[in-house]
């Protein structure tokens, strides 16, 4: 008679981090599986029109900065996360986001991220950290790292968060090859590959339209136009660019009108990115949290703004993992 495992069914799968979990390809068709009810659906009022509504069921895309960010995103009930690549130099450097963090260290650092979610992880690779041949190695490296998404702009090496000012492109022909070169690069065609163009804070909306749609000529499954200034410049990059997924990214005190989810699907955005509104929320508390240490010369007067000692073990799953220590602790075979 078959001899039985000493623990229960199901909770060994229940250790996110230690235990089986979804594929990397199964979250990459639910990330696809995402993007596909963020795209207008024929017939329910065309992006920017300001007609009765678009049809389209917003991602809310939130980031994190490490795998604390990432499983309070999925333990708040959002379908994905995206690595920020700002918030990793920021929270995990000290530095500013300026192009000063490398290839490997993005991909050492979204391998964490994906093994403490079971939800799909968008990583922000910057430039690819080179030229093609670099964006086909970026792509191999972060597919091995299990992320569902990646995404790659076109500005030059080094670059600059979207929402500083001087930044300089390589031409759009350059960021097509390169585009294309990832995707040939992916062993895993569910792969999510996202273009994004600064063109605007260079060359003005149109010439980030204009590369917008070359990008997806050369086969990105989502586009990212960075920082349009106005709702009406929002509205025509929905307009023009109908029929993709794309991407808009809300910046606190940044360059692009600040609007509700809903108010961006009406104008034809599918996926709202919230880079670091966790991060920067997390830095307020932090500042608060330390003066009232520094002033008072002690922390119970208040527990009540901490996460308590319950609260905090399970988010990282402590009672689960007890239970299996204890399990396997059993021999095989002697049941409970």
């Amino acid at each position: 008679m078959p001899h039985t495992p000493p623990w229960e069914p199901g909770l060994l799968a229940s250790l996110t981090g230690v235990g089986p979990g979804p594929s990397a390809r199964d979250k990459r068709i639910a990330l696809r599986a995402a993007l596909a009810a963020a795209v207008p659906r024929p017939g329910a009022g065309g992006p920017g029109t300001g007609g009765p509504g678009t049809g389209i069921e917003p991602l809310v895309l939130p980031g994190a900065t490490d795998a604390l960010g990432a499983r309070l995103v999925e333990d708040a009930g959002f379908a994905a996360v995206y690595a920020t690549g700002a918030g990793l130099a920021n929270a995990g450097f000290g530095l500013p986001d300026i192009g000063l963090i490398s290839q490997t260290e993005v991909a050492d650092h979204a391998g964490r991220l994906t093994e403490a979610t079971r939800v799909p992880l968008v990583c922000d690779a910057d430039t690819g950290y080179g030229g093609p041949l670099a964006a086909m190695r970026t792509v191999r490296l972060l597919e091995r790292a299990g992320v569902a998404g990646l995404q790659l702009e076109d500005q030059e090496m080094p670059k600059r968060c979207g929402h500083f000012d001087s930044h300089a492109l390589i031409p759009s022909g350059h960021m097509q090859t390169k585009i294309a070169a990832a995707c040939e690069a992916r062993t895993d065609d569910a792969l999510v590959i996202i273009a994004r163009t600064d063109a605007r804070s260079v060359h003005g909306i149109d010439e980030a339209i204009e590369r917008g749609r070359a990008y997806a000529d050369a086969g990105a499954d989502v586009l990212f136009v960075e920082a349009p200034r106005t709702v009406d410049e929002l509205a025509l990059v929905g307009r023009e660019l109908a029929g993709v997924p794309l991407i808009v990214n809300v910046v606190e005190g940044g360059k692009t009108p600040q609007l509700g989810v809903a108010e961006y699907a009406e104008l034809g955005f599918g996926v709202v990115l919230f880079a670091n509104y966790l991060m920067r929320s997390m830095h307020l508390a932090g500042q608060e949290a330390l003066a009232h240490l520094k002033e008072h010369g002690e922390t119970a007067s208040r527990a009540g703004r901490m996460a308590g000692w319950e609260q905090r073990q399970s988010l990282f799953n402590l009672p689960r993992f007890s239970a299996a220590e204890s399990a396997l602790d059993r021999e095989y075979g002697s049941g409970s």
